[in-house]
């Protein structure tokens, strides 16, 4: 496996996101996107891979990364009320990969979505 289709940008996403050019863009999960999840964040990689393809398709918080311009999908996970971030990245070639899954600090959640940087979806 080089990469499979986890799903699409819905055209609500992409209109929250200000994005209207990725609705339904595909999205990809690749051999070395997971590597990079498996060895930067095993524990979360183990907890949460099981739900990438449900976090892209019904997200709670989304934002374009003011830095990199990547797209973050974050989940609130009512277990635990944990946050996890779903960051997708465009490709030079223009293909959409799930790049990064992680845990985020629950306290900066809160202020982004107060700050308005994290949008309700």
């Amino acid at each position: 496996m080089t990469h499979i289709k986890i799903g699409k940008i819905s055209n609500h996403l992409s209109h929250v996101l200000g994005r209207p050019d990725l609705s339904n863009k595909e999205v990809f999960l690749g051999t070395s996107n997971i590597a990079h999840m498996k060895a930067a964040h095993p524990n979360d990689y183990a907890r949460y891979s099981p739900y990438i393809k449900e976090i892209l398709k019904n997200p709670d918080f989304a934002c374009i990364h003011p830095k990199d311009n990547s797209i973050e999908l974050v989940k609130e996970f009512k277990i635990g009320s944990e946050y996890i971030k779903l960051a997708l990245c465009l490709s030079s070639s223009g293909t959409l990969f799930a790049r990064s899954l992680y845990k985020l600090n629950n306290n900066r959640v809160k202020n982004y979505i107060a700050k308005g940087t994290l949008k309700k979806v």
